[in-house]
């Protein structure tokens, strides 16, 4: 698959195409069926699917920390695109320059000039342009103009309610990771590549790896029961802390995770993270000594739940041989143990009073 990043880099071999329009985050069930969509058309048509999508995403452009939390960083989500058959992706920078064109010049700019759209799937409630004009009555009217075909995306429901990026969000802030995984067609994971941090944990007995997340609004927060794929492919349960560690402090949102029973070096490895629980909110606690008895309590508590939801007396040997299940796919059963609610809460130990009250972050 190709990616093409702004329309600066479009060559003469890029035009003619079947085309979508949107952020695509999550890739869930919902953008699956729409890709199926352009993928029958551009199959009659002997043309490849290309999906433009834009960087940022134009509600984290005007809408900053206010934004909703993205599912997918835009590695993960051509990751996702390639495999449900789309030959391109054209990611255009969402800029001041691109948001003050006109509806008119996208149209000529982007899909005419740069793609040489062929058939365009948009939904029917699309809208575009600095002005706000550009809908997809008018696309229709300058298609039939301009030699291009429009047609609105197919609505996809599941339980008589339709799938969207919105109602994959809910469902994973809840921790309602099963419902969560049925939305997308897999089990919701992060990843990302481990970088050298503090080295806190190794002092304190607990070694994580830490993946630095986007600087934007999260959608997840607090501790969690997890599998982690390794690069051999390989799968380990774990605890992992995902936010801005308020007792240490951070620069910028982490995801810290401690593999079970793991003894290896994996500084600059790509990690796999598979959330299947959520244990607790994160939670600021006074000294690391109260941060200690909480990160074992949340170790006893993410290993009981991995023992509850594996065959009884097998825990121990999936660990060893790092024998999890690959993680859910369309049409597959739900393989790896991921929990339908939040686990019930142990205290939390702190003499703090702000860690009792306004630290705390279920979010």
């Amino acid at each position: 698959m190709q990616v093409i990043r702004g329309l600066h880099n479009l060559r003469e071999t890029h035009r003619g195409c079947v085309a979508t329009i949107g952020n695509f985050d999550g890739v869930h069930l919902g953008h699956r069926a729409i890709l199926e969509q352009c993928r029958e058309k551009a199959s009659r048509l002997g043309l490849p699917v290309t999906v433009v999508v834009f960087e940022p995403q134009p509600r984290e452009f005007f809408a900053g920390d206010q934004a909703p939390p993205r599912l997918t960083r835009l590695r993960e989500k051509v990751r996702l695109l390639g495999e449900c058959g789309v030959e391109r992706v054209l990611c255009l920078p969402f800029n001041e320059a691109l948001r003050s064109l006109t509806a008119e010049a996208f149209i000529e700019q982007v899909l005419i000039d740069g793609l040489g759209v062929r058939h365009l799937v948009v939904g029917d409630d699309f809208r575009f342009g600095c002005d706000r004009r550009g809908d997809f009555h008018l696309l229709m009217s300058v298609g039939e103009a301009r030699g291009f075909s429009v047609e609105h995306t197919r609505t996809f429901t599941l339980d008589d309610e339709r799938v969207s990026s919105t109602r994959v969000r809910t469902l994973l802030a809840s921790g309602n990771f099963a419902q969560a995984a049925r939305l997308l067609g897999r089990a919701y994971r992060l990843s990302g590549r481990v970088v050298a941090d503090q080295k806190l944990g190794r002092t304190i007995g607990v070694p994580t790896a830490n993946l630095p997340l986007l600087p934007l609004p999260l959608a997840l927060r607090g501790v969690y029961a997890v599998v982690t794929e390794l690069p051999d492919g390989t799968r380990r349960p774990g605890v992992a802390n995902i936010g801005w560690r308020p007792t240490v402090g951070s620069q910028r949102p982490v995801l810290e995770v401690h593999l079970f029973d793991f003894d290896g070096d994996l500084y600059g490895e790509r990690l796999a993270v598979t959330p299947c629980a959520k244990l607790r909110g994160e939670t600021k606690f006074d000294g690391l000594d109260a941060l200690k008895r909480q990160i074992a309590a949340d170790q006893r508590r993410a290993r009981d739940y991995f023992a509850q939801h594996l065959a009884a007396g097998a825990f121990s040997q999936h660990l060893a041989a790092g024998a999890f299940a690959e993680p859910l796919r369309p049409g597959v059963g739900e393989t790896l143990p991921l929990a339908s609610a939040p686990l019930a809460r142990e205290a939390v130990t702190s003499d703090s009073s702000a860690a009792r009250s306004a630290d705390h972050d279920d979010g």
